[in-house]
């Protein structure tokens, strides 16, 4: 059988996009929506998730679900980064931290929205990786760097919104110190039990939290 061509691979994504679609309409009393914003569902559509996952799962790369990407780590399925994208809201004039860079997928989808996407990740292997990837795709605006994302990126702080793709019991002090008054931060949190939530900074620094849905996630590291 010959390999998929970038034709074929452009009719999986927009069956993706669609499976997305069903699922969140599902999910709508739980989520207080029952569509994601265009923007976010047009960027699930351009990046090619395939790229962004090891070669032997790559012909699973449009199935909605978690792949193993390697160190017992998994890339979140696509109806999940979809989603966290959507509640974090990145706008062209923000700039977003991203704890768990992974090997770039969300990376990229937020980087198609945000204005400058700072990505931190514990695994040196994933990190080199994804920076080679990404350089690929010719997306500027984006800075990586291997460490521990509990304690964000003070230099580059305060930022815009936060996305955390690990879990925390808590949401991690550093984090919210760095966010910016009327920021948005949005993670799992919870141990067994864990439940994607959004945590809103008002302009008094004061902080609100929504809970989701429950989600299931890597917890996250510290160096």
């Amino acid at each position: 059988m010959k390999p998929m061509n970038e034709e074929h691979l452009a009719v999986l994504r927009r069956h993706m996009v669609e499976v997305i679609a069903i699922y969140v309409d599902l999910a709508s009393e739980e989520l207080g929506k029952a569509v994601l914003d265009e923007r976010v569902m047009a960027a699930m559509l351009r990046v090619p998730r395939h790229l962004f996952v090891p070669a032997p799962v790559a012909p699973l790369a449009y199935q909605d679900t978690p792949l193993p990407i390697g160190f017992d780590k998994t890339v979140s399925q696509p109806f999940m980064v979809a989603l966290m994208t959507d509640l974090l809201d990145p706008q062209p004039h923000e700039a977003v931290l991203e704890i768990g860079t992974g090997l770039g997928y969300q990376t990229a989808i937020l980087a198609e929205l945000a204005g400058q996407v700072w990505s931190v990740e514990i695994i040196e292997e994933f990190a080199s990786h994804a920076e080679a990837l990404l350089e690929g795709f010719g997306l500027s605006n984006i800075g990586i760097r291997v460490g521990d994302g509990s304690r964000g990126w003070p230099e580059h702080s305060p930022f815009d919104k936060i996305l955390v793709t690990a879990a925390a019991e808590e949401a991690p002090p550093a984090l919210l110190e760095q966010l910016k008054p009327m920021g948005r931060m949005v993670l799992p949190l919870g141990s067994e039990e864990q439940v994607l939530t959004v945590i809103d900074k008002n302009a008094a620094g004061q902080l609100k939290t929504r809970k989701l849905i429950p989600v299931r996630f890597s917890r996250l590291e510290a160096a």
